[in-house]
């Protein structure tokens, strides 16, 4: 939704909370808002409704928690079509060029299961396993909500700097999934990876080994 929607949203919902026999307040409406402006009108109306004819949870009013469960799904559920998305795409993408999915958690799991080729040359016996561990660490990233990932994929191709260093733009990604969305991963991930290695200077490498174990710890 957009600004331009802000009407139509709090009429929608005032309307939800009176037929609950409840009020809409300013607050009410700002969280709500929060929770559903990245969605379409239509969808949120839609949930709206699935809720207040839901057998069980229908007879009470809806919190922002169970409208977001039926716009997004369990994360259960967004783990299984992320992983849908992936087994697609190692046979019609494959380990030799770069790929970038509409879900960041997807790529942060693979950077942890060992970077996109290795994942697309993983032997078939292995898939059952693979789809459980990749399952449980994206539930892992989505419950948490915030972290960092790798921007694009790297397929098993020369490294950047081959290209770079000529002058050559690194090859295009395939985009898996929703095109928009996967462009905001692109634009929004990180170049080097989710994971930080550095080292220390000499210097203080020589200092540290120069102190005791205790100064260490303090």
């Amino acid at each position: 939704m957009n600004i331009n929607q802000m009407d139509d949203f709090r009429t929608l919902l005032t309307d939800v909370m009176a037929y609950y026999g409840k009020d809409c307040s300013s607050f009410t409406l700002t969280v709500w808002w929060g929770a559903c402006q990245n969605f379409d009108f239509e969808q949120v109306s839609k949930a709206l409704q699935r809720h207040a004819t839901d057998p069980e949870r229908g007879q009470f009013a809806p919190k922002v928690a169970d409208i977001v469960r039926v716009l997004q799904g369990t994360s259960t559920d967004r783990a299984a079509i992320a992983w849908g998305k992936v087994h697609g795409a190692m046979s019609s993408v494959g380990a030799y060029t770069d790929v970038v999915f509409d879900d960041p958690a997807i790529h942060a799991v693979i950077e942890d299961l060992g970077g996109w080729p290795k994942i697309c040359r993983m032997e078939i016996a292995e898939l059952s396993y693979l789809q459980h561990r990749f399952q449980e660490a994206h539930r892992a990233y989505t419950e948490r909500g915030q972290f960092e990932y790798m921007r694009r994929l790297p397929g098993d191709r020369s490294p950047d700097h081959e290209f770079t260093s000529r002058g050559i733009p690194l090859p295009r990604p395939a985009l898996v999934g929703v095109k928009e969305k996967a462009i905001e991963v692109l634009q929004n991930g990180n170049a080097g990876g989710k994971t930080r290695i550095s080292l220390l200077p000499v210097e203080a490498m020589r200092l540290l080994a120069n102190t005791s174990p205790q100064q260490q710890i303090a």
